[in-house]
């Protein structure tokens, strides 16, 4: 029997997932996996019956990695679950951006009393006038699960699409329209574009990627749109672009003190992903990648390990999994010791990612305590465990 304990609220389409070999618990210290959306757990006690942590979304900013790696704790979040969602809202954006949608709505509120609002609406909707988005550049830089459906969408919408993506994955690249430029440098598309939206993860090397040098290489009036992460942007860049008229637009789906109010900011309330179909779709997601790992050891989007797969467990025989450190010889030396314990080995795969790897053997008997204690002297073994 898995225990699990939800920090957050988590749709009952995903926890429905769960078999009855899985029990809801509130008590997070005894729980073999936690399922989290934005609650922050850097100063939570981890206890040590914790193996897996499954984020219900994207972004894991709320989740300590390296203390989880620390301590064996595989943490998983759900890429492209909520894609879609936050696709619809950033075509929201450029046609927000585009026609004076938010300005005509406020004028009605003001004049909702006014008898003659109608006729009054045909002398002043003028002043509210915009441009069309069919026909203008689009620039998307990030072509992962969300930059690939923006980039398809603004295709079937008439506009000029550029995007811009080093680390392309092969699969992001087969979903790629064939209509869409590919930009050999993320600068030609700063030039290019009328539209610039951004969906790449906030890193070392990315945060802050859009800041004054690489306004002054935009066009005069583009449209900036943020829906990855608030940090992607130099706020202060931003606000002296906006008030110079050097950006048209700047349309964000994170609220801070120095945007929120600025003139020709677009400020939507972290509503990307607010969605009942991307809540569902995160929640199954991040269930099925828990059930696959406690029950098959299978490590499928994770954050602070390495991916690896060796398929459904045999009836026959167990499973041991194994989280270290990526240092040389880990490997030779769990192999010897079952060896010195005539533990088979029928298959086995290592995986690294950075410094830490994880180890999957299948071997054709029952592992003895006397095997799990001396792998665990292995030094930088991290966690050991055996699925039979």
């Amino acid at each position: 029997m898995y225990k699990y304990h939800c920090l957050n609220p988590i749709a009952s389409v995903g926890l429905d997932g769960f078999t009855e070999e899985y029990q809801k618990t509130e008590d997070a210290q005894e729980a073999q996996a936690f399922l989290v959306r934005s609650a922050v757990m850097h100063d939570m006690e981890l206890g040590e019956n914790l193996l897996a942590i499954g984020r219900a979304g994207a972004g894991v900013n709320n989740i300590p990695l390296e203390k989880c790696a620390e301590k064996g704790i595989v943490v998983f979040n759900t890429p492209g679950a909520n894609a879609n969602g936050v696709k619809e809202l950033v075509i929201a954006g450029m046609l927000l951006a585009s026609r004076d949608i938010i300005g005509g709505i406020s004028w009605v509120q003001e004049y909702e009393e006014d008898g003659d609002i109608a006729k009054l609406a045909e002398k002043q909707k003028k002043q509210f006038a915009g441009h069309e988005i069919q026909g203008k550049k689009l620039g998307v830089i990030g072509l992962g699960a969300i930059g690939v459906l923006v980039a398809n969408a603004a295709t079937h919408l008439g506009m000029e699409v550029y995007g811009y993506d080093p680390y392309v994955s092969v699969d992001s690249a087969w979903k790629l329209s064939r209509s869409i430029h590919h930009a050999k440098t993320v600068d030609e598309l700063y030039k290019e574009c009328d539209f610039i939206t951004i969906h790449v993860p906030a890193l070392d090397d990315t945060k802050g990627m859009i800041n004054k040098d690489a306004i002054s290489l935009m066009k005069k009036d583009v449209v900036v749109l943020n829906f990855a992460r608030d940090v992607l942007v130099n706020g202060e860049d931003m606000v002296d672009a906006l008030l110079t008229g050097n950006v048209k637009r700047y349309v964000t789906d994170f609220p801070t003190p120095e945007i929120a109010g600025v003139k020709g900011a677009i400020v939507i309330p972290h509503l990307g992903a607010s969605t009942e179909e991307s809540e569902d779709n995160c929640a199954k997601m991040a269930v099925k990648e828990l059930r696959d790992y406690l029950e098959n050891g299978n490590i499928l989007h994770s954050v602070n390990y390495p991916d690896c797969n060796m398929g459904v467990r045999s009836e026959s025989g167990s499973r041991i999994t194994v989280l270290h450190k990526n240092v040389p010889n880990t490997l030779g030396q769990i192999t010897s010791v079952l060896a010195s314990e005539n533990l088979n080995i029928e298959l086995m795969t290592n995986k690294s990612k950075k410094e830490y790897a994880y180890t999957m053997l299948d071997v054709d008997s029952e592992v003895s305590q006397t095997a799990m204690d001396k792998l665990l002297e292995i030094n930088g073994i991290l966690k050991i465990r055996v699925i039979a």
